[in-house]
């Protein structure tokens, strides 16, 4: 068993704090006027403590993305595990509606994960890809779950060369099976999901224009569902 000083608890709950008021501060000023002098002030210390745990305002911003991609990746993980496991199509929803729920509530951090890029600032890959593909390896292994079971047959669509081989590729960083027509439909879900997402969170729709979101939302499931081919 692993156990920790009382200096790394120390740390971890310092780390913690500046996390928790980062957060805080997003969302009333936005990741552009994000201020280590500010969120030393708020922690109650002076600027040079918060350095010896945050170097820069770009580790701060990262330290706000991979905690933002991993409290999504965990409610999303709660959400599809809760469904049973064939229930395909059930697990699919749940991972939907707990991004959108999430997006709702958390609009400021999401717009830092999947809106805008903040100026001059470049997410480190090594930090950031593992809890921020979270979500679409959830999604693809409901749909490479759903064809192993014989739950979704896919028409037979042409493919063009240079997309095979990137869907080739993928399928075997990923481990999957599923036919090049599946695996593009799946991309094609992602993206579907997190647009539809982004027009409800980012007001795109127009104030006025849908009256009921979450059943323009319910119906958008339902076309993701003819599109993967899920029963």
């Amino acid at each position: 068993m692993t156990t920790t000083t009382p200096r790394e608890r120390a740390r971890e709950q310092t780390l913690a704090e500046i996390t928790r008021i980062g957060r805080e501060h997003l969302a009333t000023h936005g990741a552009a006027a994000l201020s280590l002098r500010a969120v030393a002030r708020d922690l109650g210390v002076v600027s040079s403590a918060v350095y010896r745990y945050v170097a820069s305002r770009d580790e701060l911003l990262t330290l706000l993305v991979v905690d933002g991609y991993n409290e999504l990746g965990g409610e999303v993980d709660a959400a599809v595990d809760a469904v049973p496991a064939d229930d395909h199509r059930g697990r699919m929803h749940a991972l939907a509606r707990a991004v959108r729920a999430w997006a709702l509530r958390e609009p400021a951090r999401y717009a830092l994960l999947f809106g805008s890029p903040v100026p001059g600032y470049h997410a480190p890959a090594e930090r950031t890809t593992g809890p921020g593909t979270r979500v679409v390896v959830a999604m693809v292994s409901i749909i490479e779950a759903a064809y192993r079971a014989g739950g979704v047959v896919p028409p037979e669509t042409p493919i063009d060369p240079g997309l095979k081989l990137d869907l080739d590729r993928i399928r075997g960083e990923m481990g999957l099976t599923v036919p090049d027509d599946l695996l593009a439909r799946g991309v094609m879900a992602w993206s579907a999901l997190f647009g539809a997402v982004n027009f409800e969170v980012f007001g795109q729709y127009g104030a006025d224009t849908f009256v009921d979101p979450a059943a323009l939302f319910e119906h958008h499931l339902v076309v993701l569902d003819q599109i993967l081919g899920l029963a």
